[in-house]
């Protein structure tokens, strides 16, 4: 059984799992459920939302700060999680629009969570952008 057999719960998943340090992309999965012939605005909906619930579950790891599990369960060193303090000191919560980013963007969300970063902005700012990278692949999607 895949992804598209399960229909939007296997998007859910699908993109709840590619926000966290799985090394997974769901844009192959979107484009799985538009040849499936599912609609394209409740793939948006449900990749958007499915995506963020995953990138806050980084950012609640990272405001945990359990270094010890940070670094042996995700990963993720805390070097590699300061070199974006000045970049959070400088823009905020802002940065979470960017949680999208293959490679950065998992570490961004942890960041944000470690700096103590406004959650409800964090949520709404990680929304969009995330958002905006769903209505992008499906709307490329269409356009080819």
């Amino acid at each position: 059984m895949d992804y598209v057999e399960l229909g939007y719960f296997g998007l859910f998943v699908a993109t709840f799992l590619a926000a966290t340090i799985v090394p997974f992309s769901s844009e192959v999965v979107v484009a799985g459920m538009l040849v499936a012939g599912f609609d394209g605005f409740g793939i948006v909906a449900v990749a958007a939302v499915g995506n963020t619930m995953g990138g806050m579950s980084s950012f609640y790891l990272g405001y945990l700060g359990k270094w010890s599990w940070i670094e042996s369960k995700l990963r993720v060193h805390q070097e590699k999680v300061f070199r974006f303090k000045s970049w959070i000191d400088k823009y905020g919560s802002l940065t979470a629009f960017f949680c999208w980013l293959p490679f950065v963007g998992d570490v961004l969300a942890i960041a944000l969570g470690v700096f103590r970063a406004k959650v409800t902005l964090v949520l709404a700012i990680m929304f969009l952008g995330k958002l905006m990278r769903y209505l992008l692949v499906v709307w490329g999607w269409e356009l080819v």
